[in-house]
C-alpha cells in the first residue's frame, strides 16, 4: 500500500509547472497547425480548461494524501493494538504454560498417589493371603498337635494298665504262693492233730523209777493205730518217746512257723492296706474275690484293648493327615511359585501400563497443546484477514 502511494505521489510531484507548459504547448501548437492563426479567446479557453485540469489533479493530490495520512494512522494504530495484542498473548501463553506446567505435576502426583494406593492395595491383599495361609497351617499344627498329646495320653494310659495288671498278676501270684503255703500248714496242722487226737501213748515204766536202774528200750506195750505207727515210723528209729518229742518238736516248729507267716500275711495286709485299690482288691481277693478280680481284669484287657485299637487308629489318622499335610505343603509351595511367578509377571504388566499411561498422558499433553496453538494461530490468521479486508475496503 506505502509503493502505491508512493507511485501516486510520484506523477503528482511531476505535473506543477512543467505539465502546464506542455498542455499549453500542445494546445498552442495544435491550434496554430489547424488554424495558422487563432484567435484569442480560443486560446483563453484552452487555458482554462487546462487550469481546471490542474485544479483537479491538485484536488486528487490532497485527497491522496488524506488516505494516505488516514492510513498511517490506521496502520500506526494497528501495530500499536498489535503489539499489545502480542504482549498479552505472550503473557497468555506463559501463563498458559506454568498452568499446563502445574497440571503436568498435579497429574504426574496423582499418578504416583494412585501407584502407591494400587501398590498398598497389592500388599495388603498379599498380607491377608500370607494370613490366611499361615492360620490354615495354624489350624493343622494344632490339630496335629492334639492328635499326637492324645496319642501320647493313650499310649500312657495303655501303659500304665499294663503296669498295672502286672503288679496285680504278680501280687496274684503272691497271694497264691502264701495262701498254698498257709493251706498245707494248715492241712499238716490238721493231719497232726488229727493223728494225736486218735492215737494213744502207754508206758509200762513210770519215769518216777529208780534212776540208777537200767532202762530197756522196750519195757512196756504201746497201743497205737495204724496212722500213728506210720507217722511214728515216719519219725525215725529210737524210742517211742523220743519219736513222740520229735514229732512235738516239729509241731511246735510248724506251729511257730504258722505264727509267724500269719504276723507276715498281717503286716502286708496292713501295708496293703495303705496302698490303692490295687492291694486292696488283692486282698479281697485272698478272701476269696476271684471272681471279681478276673471281671476286673477283663474290664482292664477289654480298656487295653480298645485303647490299643484307639491308639492304631489314632496312629492312622496321624499318617494320613500328615500325607495330607505333606501334599498340601506341596501344592501350596506349587502354588506359591506360580503366585510369585504371575505377581512377577503382573508387576512388569502394571509398570508396563503406567508407563504407557504417561507416555499417552504426555502425548495427549502435546495434543492439546499443539490444538490450542493452531487455534490461536488460526485465530490470530483470521484477524489478519479481516484487517487486510478493512484496509481494501477503505481503498
Amino acid at each position: 500500500m506505502g509503493v502505491l502511494c508512493s507511485h501516486f505521489l510520484q506523477p503528482s510531484s511531476r505535473c506543477t509547472t512543467p505539465a502546464l507548459s506542455a498542455a499549453a504547448l500542445a494546445s498552442l501548437g495544435g491550434s496554430s497547425s489547424r488554424r495558422g492563426s487563432g484567435d484569442a479567446g480560443s486560446i483563453i479557453m484552452d487555458a482554462e480548461a487546462s487550469i481546471g485540469e490542474l485544479k483537479d489533479i491538485y484536488d486528487l493530490k490532497d485527497q491522496i494524501q488524506d488516505v494516505e495520512g488516514r492510513y498511517m494512522q490506521g496502520l500506526k494504530e494497528l501495530k500499536d493494538s498489535l503489539s499489545e495484542v502480542e504482549e498479552k498473548y505472550k503473557k497468555a501463553m506463559v501463563s498458559n504454560a506454568q498452568l499446563d506446567n502445574e497440571k503436568a505435576n498435579l497429574i504426574y502426583q496423582v499418578d504416583t498417589l494412585k501407584d502407591v494406593i494400587e501398590e498398598m492395595e497389592e500388599q495388603m491383599s498379599e498380607l491377608h493371603r500370607e494370613t490366611e495361609e499361615k492360620s490354615k497351617n495354624q489350624k493343622i499344627q494344632q490339630k496335629l498337635d492334639n492328635l499326637t498329646r492324645e496319642a501320647f495320653d493313650l499310649q500312657e494310659t495303655v501303659n500304665w494298665k499294663d503296669k498295672k495288671i502286672a503288679a496285680l498278676e504278680r501280687q496274684k501270684e503272691y497271694f497264691d504262693c502264701i495262701r498254698n503255703e498257709r493251706d498245707e500248714l494248715r492241712d499238716e496242722l490238721a493231719d497232726l492233730k488229727g493223728k494225736s487226737r486218735m492215737g494213744e501213748v502207754r508206758p509200762l515204766s513210770a519215769p518216777a523209777q529208780d534212776e540208777s536202774l537200767p532202762s530197756s528200750p522196750t519195757s512196756g506195750i504201746t497201743v497205737v493205730t495204724q496212722e500213728a505207727a506210720q507217722v511214728l515210723e515216719s519219725a525215725g528209729d529210737g524210742p517211742l518217746d523220743v519219736r513222740l518229742r520229735k514229732l512235738v518238736d516239729e509241731k511246735d516248729e510248724l506251729l511257730s512257723q504258722i505264727r509267724k507267716l500269719k504276723m507276715q500275711l498281717e503286716e502286708e495286709r496292713q501295708k496293703h492296706l495303705k496302698i490303692d485299690s490295687v492291694y486292696t482288691e488283692g486282698e479281697r481277693m485272698e478272701n476269696g474275690t476271684d471272681l471279681h478280680f478276673i471281671e476286673m481284669q477283663r474290664d482292664a484287657n477289654r480298656q487295653i484293648s480298645e485303647y490299643k485299637f484307639k491308639l492304631s487308629k489314632t496312629e492312622q489318622e496321624m499318617a494320613t493327615m500328615e500325607q495330607n499335610v505333606n501334599r498340601l505343603e506341596g501344592q501350596v509351595s506349587r502354588y506359591k511359585s506360580s503366585a510369585d511367578n504371575a505377581e512377577k509377571i503382573e508387576d512388569e504388566l502394571k509398570a508396563e501400563k503406567r508407563k504407557l499411561q504417561r507416555e499417552l498422558r504426555t502425548a495427549l499433553d502435546k495434543i492439546e497443546e499443539m490444538e490450542m496453538t493452531n487455534n490461536h494461530l488460526v485465530k490470530r490468521l483470521e484477524k489478519m484477514k479481516a484487517n487486510r479486508n478493512a484496509l481494501l475496503s477503505q481503498q
